[in-house]
């Protein structure tokens, strides 16, 4: 039985899931107290700000063991804990581990970081040998899906964060961001966040100017960059093709007057302003200028909504390929059940042809050596062909296949063999 048991951001508040997490030494600890239960064959352990979840090949259901372990393993009250939790068994989990694994179960669906997370999860327990045949295949085929979920659909494509729609507009207006220079004027945190995307995506030319100097100093070192004094920004202005403002200044900093000046010593080359503050701190009336480009917040936010739009188009699509991957995986685990009687089969037959062979060779002692090897083809040949109709069978998923099964053990005398 496969089961997952966990919370995540829409079934448990921040402080729950803060508290159940496998951080430090506690993953190692965690994996190693449930491997070593008795009806636990493999297990792996995904522990993210967002999610907490436990993942089992187990002899049977314990999932009331599970909730017990979660509960004394963190000292968390129970009645705390049931109201928070999921369980899900078999082709339940399957699909949710490859949901969790394309992010169609993140926050942000879309974002990149989970797969990654689902990645180390799984290594670091492979690594200390707690999954095996059941748990390995199931994350190859969830990041196999997810895989698919990234090239066949456009989930990725498109900014959902207010910091990379900025950037997203930058790559549009500017071909190549590498050849830019940025400036960063002052430093809120969603600014700072938009000047790290900038650098990720290519700017190298980075100015920082901020109302506290040392500040300064310290994020345009963290850059790459040079720190200016906030008063020197107007000047440098003329130089820069991309400003981020977040200033905290209750007018504007950046006025239409000096919009003017600025372009003219640029030649109008085209700038593009983000204005990130709350309340704005460039004048809007700076968009009038030819070549210039100004968004605020509520510019971005509507780029963000309408992304959000598109993302939940693609998740639709990705939701059929995961159906697909689930179903793949379903026959798969089901053909399972099979193999140990494929197995005795497979050795009955083999254990018959060789006897009825050295039968044989014991009355045609006079056998040369290739005339030995055709008679082994043919008697290989032919147990091929007779078996191959009872093991087709058996691979193939049926309602029935419980029925088979025992009927082959019965005809073959199978019983107690495939152990």
């Amino acid at each position: 039985m496969i089961t997952v048991i966990g919370l995540n951001h829409k079934t448990a508040e921040v402080e729950i899931r803060e508290r159940l997490a496998f951080n430090g030494p506690k993953l190692e600890e965690g994996l190693k107290e449930l491997a070593a239960h008795p009806l636990i064959k493999e297990v792996f352990i995904i522990s993210t700000c967002n999610r907490v979840e436990l993942y089992l090949h187990s002899k049977e259901d314990i999932s009331e063991e599970l909730i017990k372990f979660l509960s004394s393993f963190h000292s968390v009250e129970l009645q705390d804990l049931r109201k928070s939790l999921y369980i899900l068994k078999d082709m339940d989990a399957a699909r949710h581990l490859f949901r969790v694994a394309s992010s169609l179960d993140s926050m942000i669906v879309g974002e990149p970081q989970i797969l990654g997370q689902v990645k180390d999860a799984f290594d670091f327990a492979l690594q200390r040998k707690t999954t095996g045949l059941i748990l390995n295949t199931l994350v190859k085929k969830a990041i196999s899906a997810a895989k698919r979920v990234r090239t066949e659909t456009r989930i990725a494509e498109n900014a959902v964060s207010i910091s990379y729609a900025a950037v997203e507009l930058a790559k549009k207006i500017f071909e190549d961001l590498s050849t830019k220079s940025f400036m960063l004027l002052g430093a809120g945190e969603m600014a700072e966040l938009a000047a790290r995307h900038l650098i990720t995506n290519g700017v190298r030319a980075v100015t920082v100017a901020n109302r506290t100097y040392e500040r300064g100093c310290e994020l345009a070192k963290e850059f790459n960059g040079r720190a200016i004094r906030f008063e020197d920004f107007p000047g440098e202005l003329i130089h820069t093709d991309i400003v981020i403002c977040s200033t905290g200044a209750s007018r504007y900093v950046v006025t239409k007057e000096q919009m003017h000046h600025v372009m003219k010593e640029r030649r109008h080359r085209p700038v593009f302003l983000i204005d990130i503050s709350v309340p704005r701190n460039i004048d809007p009336a700076i968009n009038e200028i030819e070549n210039v480009y100004l968004y605020d917040i509520d510019d971005l936010q509507g780029v963000v909504d309408s992304n959000m739009l598109e993302r939940k188009k693609e998740a639709e699509r990705a939701e059929n390929i995961i159906n697909e991957e689930v179903e793949k995986f379903e026959k798969w685990f089901n053909s399972l059940d099979s193999v140990p009687t494929i197995v005795a089969l497979r050795k009955k037959a083999e254990e018959i042809k060789e006897t009825e062979l050295k039968d044989f060779f014991n009355k045609f002692p006079s056998m040369d050596e290739r005339e030995r090897k055709a008679v082994i083809q043919l008697a290989s040949t032919i147990v091929n062909k007779l078996i191959h109709p009872p093991t087709a069978a058996l691979k193939n998923d049926s309602e029935d296949k419980d029925i088979l099964i025992a009927t082959i053990k019965k005809l073959y005398s199978l019983n107690g063999e495939e152990e």
